[in-house]
């Protein structure tokens, strides 16, 4: 699902660090070593229609390396 996060993403929590996250070898050879989180956090996004909705999106991110595969896992209204 293609989307765009409008504005900041709030109430951001850790729920993987480290070898709980079962993509680690798969993040670890496309973007490089580092202490890697699976985060998420709830923002609104502009979907491909136009629509714009409050949803819950998930995202590896790594210090040094930043955001990475952004992904919508639900939409909360």
């Amino acid at each position: 699902m293609f989307f765009e996060v409008r504005g900041e993403i709030a109430g951001v929590e850790t729920f993987a660090v480290g070898n709980s996250i079962r993509e680690l070898p798969r993040l670890r050879k496309l973007y490089g070593p580092g202490r890697w989180r699976k985060r998420k956090g709830y923002a609104e996004v502009k979907l491909p229609n136009g629509t714009i909705r409050q949803a819950e999106p998930h995202w590896y991110q790594a210090s040094g390396i930043g955001k990475k595969e952004l992904k919508v896992k639900r939409l909360v209204d």
